[in-house]
């Protein structure tokens, strides 16, 4: 996975499953895991189940870091630096999340940091996106950008066919507590 750490404070734990016939054991986070370290504390986990062909993009935050880790189904996830004085701002990571090996992505958690644009596709019949949050979520912390804007390079594919929520299809720009 190191090639998809391009993006700096962008980061992945792999996860390890242990396997019988009753099913398996996969250990997701520690307090203690470097990828959870150093963060701004646990503030929230939350839990979302989305139908295939959803997609939930273009969000970012200003203080908050995500930890995002799939269940069950396989996304598509985009990351991009949105950071003003970032040395890499404007770069782009895909990869996909997965909560099955078979399914071709990766079983990780990812962390993204804030400045980070993000956003998901369902590929698979349904997806558990389950996430935790450095803080409790704040409307005014969280920007978005419209999923499909002419302003991001990528396209989530044929519009018609996705499933996309109001507020993905707007704009908000919250003002940045680091501004006068």
């Amino acid at each position: 996975m190191q090639e998809l750490e391009k993006i700096p404070g962008v980061e992945f734990k792999s996860l390890v499953s242990h396997g019988d016939q009753r099913g398996f054991f996969r250990e997701i986070i520690r307090e203690s895991d470097a990828v959870f370290t150093n963060s701004n504390n646990f503030s929230q986990w939350s839990h979302s189940k989305m139908a295939k062909n959803t997609v939930k993009a273009w969000h970012y935050h200003h203080l908050q870091t995500d930890w995002w880790y799939i269940a069950i189904g396989i996304t598509q996830v985009v990351l991009i630096d949105n950071r003003k004085n970032s040395q890499t701002k404007g770069t782009k990571i895909e990869f996909l999340l997965s909560g099955e090996s078979s399914d071709g992505g990766l079983q990780a958690v990812v962390k993204i940091p804030p400045g980070v644009l993000h956003g998901c596709k369902v590929l698979s019949t349904d997806a558990h996106l389950f996430y935790i949050t450095s803080r409790i979520y704040d409307p005014n912390d969280e920007g978005r950008i419209p999923f499909n804007s002419s302003s991001i390079d990528h396209s989530w594919g044929k519009e018609n066919e996705l499933i996309v929520a109001d507020n993905d299809k707007k704009e908000f720009i919250p003002k940045s507590p680091y501004s006068d």
